[in-house]
């Protein structure tokens, strides 16, 4: 054999060789790589999983819709308005929700966690705190309540989870921790919502209305906004504390309205109260008559003939808790009942006393 040939031949052997290794590098890079060991979960990772398979069931979604007018065929069509998120209070059937995620809206409907929907009715709403109550027909076993929890008792850095449906995404979990307490927010009737929960667990649109819970999976509080400047989770969400929906729902269910005990007074504006030389407080500028403030006394600032100002009262406590404006007193009023005693604490002209009234209804 000539020394060409050869070297050809030894060549031609050796690509050969270089392919086939090449083909077995090729197969074996294409085959799954072997799974490794995990180990077992730890105590956070299960308690998270145990929090999400305990209450899911209990939370639902909601989606509301609205009747549009055509302009010209005068034809009606339903038209999703949002969604948002509620969750089982009973197995009555009630939904508890925020007031703005079935606000405007002209029907609601609730999907259970095993996807089922059934359309909801409105028991009752009391918008100064955003809060809502729905009904649906369902199976009991379908609609689990939700474990209640305290938010008395709640510290900043404490473990939270959200469950809610952000942008229409169902049965989604978020984690944080209580990042502040007695936060103030407003309501869409811009009343003060005071006490608010403030947590770094990721709320965006949709989580509105769901359960803010504690490690334990108990109900501490219902997700209702977040602070951000691009309407997506920066960080900021706010909650509803539990004891304030705890007290609000059970008379929504009983009254289908939320009726505040009231005094029967008129406040005037703090800019008044500062002419006056008035104290901060809620300086009445009207007393209704046959009222509980008419009852025990209290007397409204007014002119005399001559137009000179006759001196009123100015509540600035109620049961020894200040209340800087009538705002302040009012959310002191709905934690009391109808027919309640309250002693006031009232200044006039310079003097301060106390007295003794029976609170009435607001209707």
């Amino acid at each position: 054999m000539s020394k060409r040939l050869l070297t050809l031949t030894l060549l031609a052997l050796f690509s050969t060789g270089c392919v086939c290794a090449q083909t077995k590098a090729q197969d074996k890079a294409a085959q799954p790589r072997a799974v490794s060991a995990r180990g077992a979960l730890d105590a956070e990772e299960m308690n998270n999983i145990g929090v999400f398979k305990r209450v899911s069931p209990s939370v639902v979604h909601i989606t509301t819709l609205a009747v549009q007018r055509d302009f010209f065929s005068l034809r009606t069509s339903e038209q999703p308005s949002g969604t948002g998120t509620g969750f089982v209070w009973d197995d009555a059937g009630h939904i508890v929700t925020n007031f703005h995620v079935i606000q405007g809206a002209d029907r609601a409907t609730v999907t259970l966690n095993d996807q089922s929907s059934y359309p909801a009715k409105l028991v009752g709403a009391f918008p100064d705190r955003d809060i809502a109550v729905l009904r649906i027909e369902a199976p009991r076993d379908k609609m689990p309540a939700i474990s209640v929890g305290t938010s008395r008792e709640l510290q900043v850095g404490q473990k939270v989870y959200a469950i809610g449906n952000p942008f229409g995404l169902d049965q989604t979990l978020t984690t944080g921790i209580v990042s502040a307490l007695n936060r103030e927010i407003e309501s869409v009737t811009r009343r003060t919502i005071k006490g608010a929960i403030q947590t770094d667990a990721a709320i965006n649109p949709g989580n509105s209305g769901g359960p803010l819970l504690d490690s334990a999976g108990r109900l501490i509080g219902v997700n209702t906004a977040i602070y951000s400047p691009s309407g997506g989770s920066a960080g900021i969400g706010f909650a509803i504390p539990v004891d304030e929906v705890n007290r609000i729902v059970p008379r929504l269910i009983r009254d289908g309205r939320f009726i505040r005990p009231a005094l029967g007074v008129t406040s005037g504006p703090e800019n008044l109260a500062k002419a006056l030389g008035a104290p901060k407080g809620v300086l009445l500028v009207n007393v209704a008559d046959g009222s509980p403030a008419a009852a025990a006394g209290l007397k409204p600032f007014g002119r005399d003939r001559s137009g000179r100002i006759v001196q009123g009262d100015v509540i600035t406590a109620v049961d020894g808790q200040a209340v800087a404006d009538l705002d302040d007193m009012l959310s002191l009023l709905e934690t009391r009942q109808i027919g309640e005693k309250v002693t006031l604490t009232v200044w006039r002209a310079g003097q301060t006393r106390k007295v003794v009234a029976t609170l009435g209804s607001s209707d």
